[in-house]
């Protein structure tokens, strides 16, 4: 294999990261074993909310009502069930006083309130008279209320007299949640670690080869999880995040580790010294890496322009775990292959498969994926029409997209909150914890109260209204909506709740609230992210092929191979398909977020494949200046590499969509498939298809542009590259 000469900043990388191995390696070590013990005890500290936006109104009047009316915020709930009798039997109300009065002496418990006591809301006793509630408001931030939680549910859980107790509430929910993430993390994580293993030795055949990427994987999973742990003394940071960093640590690691590894037994095997191979493997995969990581950290910045903190703790884990591969995979993998040398190659487990067969290399311009690309470019048209058909009918069900809140229904119908929940849903009058509250600040007479309250009764969708609650120049009213508590029409009247006239400045909160304001911050901001995605891509692409049309390529496409991802989204976690198999239950929404986090990250994962294809298309056209060779020379060398990558990290993705957490399942399962689909379709038919199609106008550039790149760019030729063979690419268009 021709050895390119890269730039002298690049030779010197080589020189740094070569030139004591085992010092490189032995710092690698040290540095794990203090990012063990920095990240540890990372997940008690990381929260299971985050989807609001905190400048909303929502989140004003939220804050506000708390700190004013205490007391009327429960998060806590005791469902008492009284078996065969009513709820107004003496000895069931006489238990339940009981508990009540128990639960308002502990500490950390403010606002108990009941049906049993005087004036109580009927709304708090169940339709069939057997059921009623006990609420309360555990105080202090989430991991204080989580403590309290834990130290007071055991004692009230269960059968006290004549009733059972369950223990519901926000708080409760919470809590579970997120101890069913870690729980399914740590499973997700022994099943996709020997899944892993097995799969990278069927692909390396050497067993001594195939832990390398394990090894970086780690590395950059523990490294995350210090930075999360640091992140965590001066933001929020959601639970959510660990999974994403279980997820993109071993996937990208084991992609970048694929790349580079393979590139070093190519040169391996095609006579050079290790130290030289490691050389060449720098300058070319390794600057293919570079951009790779760039491109994946671009997509997943984007996240940070929102003002939810679920999305910016992805974002954090995101960005993190993406530099901490790509550094660790041209550090310390480098250190690690100088010493190994020839050694790679060793323990290699598929002997037993040869019988005593040398394996056979595959000719230049032969091989499975170079006939693929020649199949596909001999029919462009067809495979590029007929992929985009697909993709596209694929993506439909998402026009029917309904957007909503998590909730309890989150959790696996099993788990005890939900339960809770899920009882009061079906069996509770007027959809309690899902009215509206509207604060009202200045200070008003009891007339004006009044008046607001009847004007606000009369709004076509308000069923009650109750209040005001009265403390100094503050009160708030509670609305309780006619149909669900987010269906459209509660939230057609938030709208109609904020444009009534009021004497008096009104603020309106509750589930309903949370979701329109969510939806609003989301839009706002969703343009300039996919803007900033979009123009940073399109740079980054440029700099790698030196081209001004594929740049525009790689986003439309990549965009395009994610229709199939949004489309199963809708069809089955909206829609409710297949929830029996894949155990959860179908809310009938999605939550407003998750479709911005499933396109960052599925985007940028995207462009990582991407840009391994691209890269060595680049250099194979730069050395010829052939076109459809480049493509087919492309596809050869990195179909089975991007393949095999891809099927890793759906398995990665498919143990964290074993989650119980419907979610977490949904992100799981949906970048898998987006994954599969981009490899297996977009890589392998729409790219050469398209590029054929395209043809030599793939690679034009105009003057200005084409300066700028031979002095900036970079390839896996080295940067500059592009000038030098303008005119054997003139030479070959004339012979066509």
């Amino acid at each position: 294999m021709t050895e390119v000469n890269g730039p002298p900043r690049v030779g010197g990388w080589t020189r740094f990261v070569t030139a004591r191995p085992r010092l490189s390696l032995l710092a690698a070590l040290v540095l794990t074993v203090l990012a063990v013990l920095a990240g540890s005890g990372v997940a008690d500290r990381l929260g299971a909310g985050g989807w609001e936006d905190p400048d909303a109104e929502s989140t004003y009047a939220t804050k506000a009502v708390e700190r004013e009316f205490p007391d009327s915020q429960p998060n806590f709930l005791l469902l008492v069930d009284s078996g065969a009798s009513s709820v107004d039997d003496p000895a069931v109300a006489a238990e339940a006083e009981r508990l009540a009065g128990r639960l308002a002496g502990e500490q950390g418990i403010v606002g108990v309130s009941s049906y049993w006591q005087a004036g109580a809301a009927p709304a708090l006793r169940a339709k069939d008279g057997r059921e009623a509630l006990i609420a309360a408001r555990i105080t202090g931030d989430e991991k204080e209320m989580g403590e309290t939680l834990d130290r007071i549910a055991p004692s009230y859980r269960g059968v006290h007299g004549p009733v059972e107790v369950k223990v519901g509430g926000p708080v409760a929910v919470r809590h579970e949640m997120q101890t069913i993430i870690q729980e399914d993390l740590t499973r997700a994580e022994m099943i996709a670690l020997p899944v892993t293993l097995v799969l990278l030795v069927m692909v390396f055949g050497s067993a001594v080869a195939a832990l390398l990427p394990l090894g970086i994987g780690i590395v950059a999973i523990l490294g995350t999880n210090a930075v999360l742990r640091g992140l965590t003394e001066v933001t929020d940071v959601s639970v959510f995040a660990l999974n994403l960093t279980t997820a993109l640590g071993l996937g990208l690691a084991i992609d970048y580790a694929l790349f580079i590894v393979r590139r070093f037994r190519e040169e391996l095997s095609a006579g050079a010294e290790p130290l030289t191979a490691v050389g060449t493997t720098l300058r070319t995969a390794g600057r293919t890496v570079l951009f790779s990581a760039l491109t994946v950290a671009v997509s997943l910045a984007a996240m940070m322009l929102f003002p939810q903190y679920f999305l910016r703790s992805f974002a954090y884990a995101g960005i993190a775990v993406v530099l901490l591969a790509a550094a660790a995979a041209l550090i310390l993998l480098p250190a690690a292959l100088v010493l190994l040398g020839h050694r790679v190659n060793s323990l290699d487990l598929r002997r037993v498969f040869r019988r005593g067969r040398q394996p056979r290399a595959a000719a230049e311009g032969s091989g499975a994926w170079a006939r693929t690309a020649s199949l596909v470019m001999r029919r462009a048209p067809f495979f590029a029409l007929g992929t985009t058909a697909v993709l596209v009918l694929l993506g439909q069900p998402f026009l029917g997209v309904k957007f909503g809140t998590a909730d309890d229904r989150q959790l696996p119908s099993s788990a005890k909150s939900h339960v809770v929940q899920q009882h009061i849903r079906d069996g509770f009058p007027g959809s309690p914890g899902g009215g509206l509250e509207v604060l009202a600040e200045g200070r008003a007479t009891e007339a004006q109260y009044a008046a607001y309250k009847e004007r606000i009764a009369g709004l076509s969708e308000v069923q009650r209204v109750d209040g005001p609650l009265v403390k100094g120049d503050s009160a708030y009213f509670t609305v309780l909506p006619k149909g669900e508590a987010v269906d459209d029409p509660a939230q057609r009247l938030v709208d109609e709740l904020r444009a009534t006239d009021a004497p008096f400045d009104t603020k309106v909160t509750g589930t309903a609230a949370v979701l329109v304001d969510s939806k609003d911050a989301i839009a706002e901001q969703l343009p300039l992210a996919g803007a900033f995605i979009v123009i940073v891509t399109l740079l980054l692409v440029f700099l790698l092929t030196g081209s001004v049309l594929i740049p525009i390529q790689a986003v439309v496409l990549n965009a395009l191979s994610l229709t199939a991802m949004f489309g199963a989204v809708v069809w089955v976690f909206q829609d409710g398909h297949l929830s029996g198999l894949l155990g959860f239950t179908s809310p009938g929404s999605i939550e407003t977020t998750l479709p911005v986090l499933m396109f960052c990250v599925a985007f940028g994962l995207s462009m990582d494949y991407g840009v391994f294809l691209l890269s060595r298309v680049k250099e194979e056209y730069d050395k010829t200046g052939d076109h459809d060779q480049a493509v087919r020379h492309g596809l050869q060398r990195t179909g089975g590499l991007i393949t095999a990558a891809a099927v890793i990290l759906a398995v990665v993705m498919v143990a964290i969509g074993t989650s119980r957490v419907t979610n977490t399942k949904m992100l799981g399962l949906g970048i898998a498939l987006a994954v599969l689909m981009d490899a297996m379709i977009v890589r392998s038919l729409l790219v050469p298809a398209v590029m054929r199609l395209t043809g030599r106008a793939t690679w034009w550039a105009p003057g200005p542009l084409r300066r700028f790149h031979e002095r900036f760019g970079l390839s896996e030729g080295g940067a500059g590259s592009t000038s030098a063979v303008e005119e054997d690419r003139d030479k070959v268009a004339a012979r066509g």
